[in-house]
């Protein structure tokens, strides 16, 4: 897709980038992002995790393709490449303990002008994502919403230390079986089963055939 070699990008200001500029340019550029300055995905992170401030490192990288355009023309179509590798704690959703989630993401974006060219832009694409370029563009704010789109849907431990005890069956739980046993013993239950009376006489027909 790169129609010439990446450039380096010097100093960049990842909050801040000429998006059409440096896809045009074929330029590159690389650097690292706290979790402390990706206030949504730091809300994903427990406050027991024993590093909430982790780091991520990306590299992005602008590029262009001949695509033919609109007035039946041939142009640069920019693009870019943005990679993310990192990882950050999460809260198992099994043992409610924080464990550690790699993230490794690899995206590639159509840069369109507007809005309006981002919703016409077919929804079928698997590979490419669609970003409206600008020359003050937040890639910083990119990062993090691949970020929330990486998030797995359950967060959980390949295999668990142990078990939260509130997932398990505590003594309060057995005391409390124990006791509703004896209130259905001592007394007829509240809200009988619709099957009870057929099971009793089939114990009865039972115990019938015995005598």
């Amino acid at each position: 897709m790169t129609e010439h070699p990446g450039k380096p990008a010097g100093l960049v200001d990842p909050r801040a980038i000429d998006l059409f500029e440096f896809a045009r340019s074929g330029r590159q550029a690389a650097g690292a992002v706290r979790v402390s300055q990706l206030p949504r995905m730091l809300n994903e992170v427990p406050q027991e995790a024993p590093d909430r401030d982790t780091a991520f490192t990306w590299q992005a990288e602008g590029t262009t393709q001949p695509e033919l355009q609109d007035d039946g023309t041939e142009g640069p179509q920019p693009y870019l490449r943005l990679a993310i590798h990192g990882a950050a704690w999460l809260e198992c959703q099994r043992c409610l303990s924080p464990y550690e989630q790699a993230f490794n993401v690899d995206a590639t974006y159509r840069i369109v002008n507007t809005e309006e060219e981002a919703e016409e832009f077919p929804l079928d694409e698997d590979e490419v994502d669609v970003i409206v370029g600008s020359r003050q563009f937040d890639l910083v704010d990119l990062i993090e919403e691949e970020l929330l789109l990486s998030l797995p849907l359950v967060p959980k431990h390949d295999v668990c230390p142990e078990v939260h005890e509130s997932l398990t069956s505590g003594t309060a739980g057995l005391e409390g079986e124990d006791a509703e046993g004896e209130a259905e013993e001592g007394e007829e239950p509240k809200r009988p089963n619709p099957f009870a009376a057929l099971e009793g006489l089939k114990s009865g027909g039972s115990d019938d055939k015995k005598h």
